[in-house]
C-alpha cells in the first residue's frame, strides 16, 4: 500500500502556452507538489491526495511559511473536491 498525504492548492499561474502551473502543499508547508496541466482540463480541486514519494520540500523557509498559510486557509474554506 502506498502512503498518501492530502495537499492543498496554494499557487496557480497561467502560462502563455495555454498551460496552468499549480502547486499543492501540505498544511504545514513542509512538502509540495508542482504540476503543469492544460487549461482545458478545468479548474483544479482545492486539494489532492498525493503519494508521499511525489512530494518535495519547498524552495526556502519563506516559501514554506507562505504555502503553510495558504494551505491552511484553503483547508478552512473549501472541501477537498471543490473546484477553485
Amino acid at each position: 500500500m502506498t502512503d498518501t498525504e492530502r495537499a492543498w492548492l496554494v499557487y496557480r499561474e497561467y502560462t502563455d502556452k495555454g498551460l496552468l502551473n499549480v502547486v499543492y502543499a501540505t498544511p504545514d508547508g513542509e512538502r509540495v507538489l508542482r504540476k503543469q496541466r492544460s487549461m482545458n482540463a478545468g479548474d483544479p480541486t482545492a486539494a489532492v491526495d498525493v503519494e508521499v514519494d511525489d512530494l518535495e520540500p519547498p524552495a526556502d523557509d519563506q516559501e514554506r511559511q507562505r504555502y503553510a498559510e495558504e494551505a491552511t486557509r484553503m483547508r478552512d474554506r473549501h472541501d477537498p473536491d471543490d473546484r477553485v
